[in-house]
């Protein structure tokens, strides 16, 4: 096993080095960089001033607002860097770094990043890896509740769906699962909002943040009870959309078990059926379910809930990511990236790891990689 785990630590190294070399890549061709930003902002500080405004209007990002500018394409910063001195237009490159060839940039990032050195936002003035701890216990919040209930819900309902395969609580319950695995969890998120936020009818939940504005001053009950409010209708969106997937995986796993032949040799025994299901049955089923938690935690950690935090502004990383992507924060897009990536990673190989902790008869040594 120890082998194995060394293998995959290596296989790490060129998986997160390709990522990142991929999406540098693309990111250096796209228009609209930081200098060309400037450029324009300098140039057009109105019209920088006015997009930067409106982008932001209603997104709950109260600090990148602040201190983001707008985004312009190529041909407009190139007519704007005609009216720019040159030795100003070489000291807006040497400020962002840019008055190195990209190669040598990229280089200097990973020699960096090897001591988790994430460098400085361009526009928010502090480090980056400060940004995301600040923003990490948001994502990480909303991921483990997100997770917690969807296994709590799942996993039961799998069961039993499996158990009554055919029946009318099998096909009711089926129109569920396929409406919450039809419909995206940002589309839920906009019809809670819609329906209970204050949208077009009811005004019982608030549409962004985690805590109210008076959070300090609420007793440590209130606290709870203030975190739960602003967390149901996000927390909701998820659930709704993940839980179908899971649900379905649990029943598959667990009909796939029914009918072995070992299921059916306790049966003539005698065996009631609960002491087959739990006696035998349950923990072969749920070796695919319970290993695929990391997994699970990492895909709502870090996709499904990105979209969720931008629609009830919630000041989480994936909200830092989007801003990011939008201005052009290369330190903080590509230093999320790399804390995404390498996570990632880890989360696959503890994935792999826990199977052979449910099912000792797996073993991973036997294996290629």
């Amino acid at each position: 096993m120890i082998s194995y785990i060394l293998r995959r630590l290596l296989l790490m190294i060129p998986t997160l080095l390709g990522i990142m070399i991929l999406n540098f890549v693309i990111v250096q061709a796209a228009p609209g960089g930081p200098v060309d930003q400037l450029i324009f902002k300098l140039t057009n500080p109105a019209a920088a001033a006015a997009g930067a405004t409106a982008r932001f209007t209603g997104a709950g990002a109260n600090e990148g607002a602040a201190n983001t500018s707008a985004v312009v394409d190529a041909s407009q910063a190139s007519r704007s860097a005609r009216g720019i001195d040159p030795e100003m237009l070489e000291q807006i490159k040497k400020q962002f770094g840019f008055d190195k060839p990209a190669h040598e940039r990229f280089l200097l990032m990973m020699k960096s990043y090897l001591h988790f050195d994430f460098g400085e936002s361009f526009y928010r003035n502090r480090a980056v890896l400060d940004l995301i701890l600040d923003k990490m216990p948001v994502s990480v919040s909303l991921g483990l509740w997100t997770v917690l209930l969807m296994y709590l819900i799942s996993i039961p309902l799998g069961i039993a769906k499996a158990m009554r395969d055919g029946s009318r609580f099998d096909a009711a319950t089926s129109w569920i699962i396929l409406i919450g695995y039809a419909i995206p969890s940002f589309l839920f998120g906009i019809l809670l909002i819609i329906l209970f936020a204050g949208g077009s009818y009811f005004d019982w939940f608030p549409m962004r943040g985690l805590t109210s504005d008076h959070w300090d001053q609420l007793s440590t009950w209130g606290k709870i009870k203030d975190y739960l409010w602003h967390l149901t209708l996000p927390l909701t969106a998820l659930v709704i959309s993940e839980f179908a997937s899971m649900t379905l995986l649990t029943k598959n796993s667990f009909l796939d078990e029914l009918n072995k032949l070992y299921v059916l040799t306790a049966r003539a025994k005698g065996l009631t059926p609960r002491r087959v299901l739990y006696g035998h049955v349950f923990r072969n089923a749920m070796l695919i379910v319970i290993a695929g938690f990391p997994m699970q935690l990492m895909r709502i950690f870090f996709t499904g809930a990105l979209l969720i935090e931008i629609i009830f502004s919630l000041d989480g990383l994936g909200l830092l990511a989007f801003e990011s992507a939008v201005s052009r924060d290369y330190p903080v897009m590509f230093g999320t990236l790399f804390i995404f990536t390498l996570l990632s990673l880890v989360l696959s190989l503890l994935s792999d790891l826990l199977y052979t902790v449910i099912d000792p008869r797996i073993d991973f040594e036997r294996r290629d990689v």
